[in-house]
């Protein structure tokens, strides 16, 4: 679903002026008090599900009762246009507290897809787009990298697939890392697929696991790209 406010303000979308937006009304808390909105978005996908595989992704998921919330509400609209498959509906993994808690999660959402720029920016608490900052807030960091693993951990308990999107899954130094967290899908840029897809053929599962292990107990981004460097030749 299109993921309004925060950063992405949209003039169709009602939300009061913040003073910190970032952490304000975006995702679908924008939804819920947009809600009309929202069912203008869920009819218009639910209607091509004669034609095409459809999946839902919710934004900026907090809290269990979200998703509940918002597959009642999918459910609706698909009840009004006579569907009867259930489309499936996934969370975006984009603050700390969602991976803290994915394994509750899991058991609404059919999958997951971690936005890495928000949670690194959320995590290391530097706004991403900060003239002085920014550099410092890398997807590398053991910080950020222990809830990645914590949301596959989460994840494996339900069975449910993962993803990564952001800046990290086109990064081929996090590749190795991603991998071996328990990452099952890379959303990457076009330009980055073919270098992905050639590193990935040459690497170990189970000595990518080892590896991210290891950059678990580390502390900082720099050592974690070090040691990539050190085992993958990245």
């Amino acid at each position: 679903l299109l993921d309004a406010g925060g950063d992405k303000p949209l003039p169709f979308v009602q939300i009061s002026p913040e003073d910190n937006p970032i952490v304000g009304v975006r995702g679908i808390r924008a939804f819920k008090r947009n809600e009309a909105f929202f069912r203008t978005q869920i009819r218009a996908l639910l209607r091509l599900t004669p034609l095409t595989q459809v999946r839902i992704m919710l934004p900026m998921v907090t809290f269990a009762d979200e998703i509940v919330f918002f597959k009642d509400l999918i459910a609706q609209e698909a009840a009004q246009l006579g569907l009867k498959e259930a489309v499936q509906t996934g969370a975006m993994i984009e603050v700390p507290s969602a991976a803290l808690t994915s394994a509750r999660l899991a058991k609404h959402a059919d999958f997951f897809s971690i936005g890495t720029n928000d949670l690194t920016q959320y995590t290391l608490a530097i706004d991403r787009g900060h003239k002085i900052l920014s550099a410092q807030a890398d997807p590398l960091h053991p910080a950020v990298l222990k809830l990645i693993s914590l949301t596959c951990q989460g994840a494996q308990k339900h069975n449910r697939p993962v993803a990564v999107c952001g800046a990290m899954a086109g990064d081929l130094s996090a590749v190795p890392f991603l991998i071996g967290l328990g990452v099952s899908e890379l959303a990457a840029g076009i330009k980055n697929i073919a270098q992905i897809k050639a590193l990935i053929r040459r690497l170990n599962r189970e000595q990518c696991a080892q590896i991210a292990a290891q950059a678990l107990e580390l502390s900082s981004a720099q050592e974690v790209r070090a040691l990539g460097r050190k085992h993958f030749a990245l």
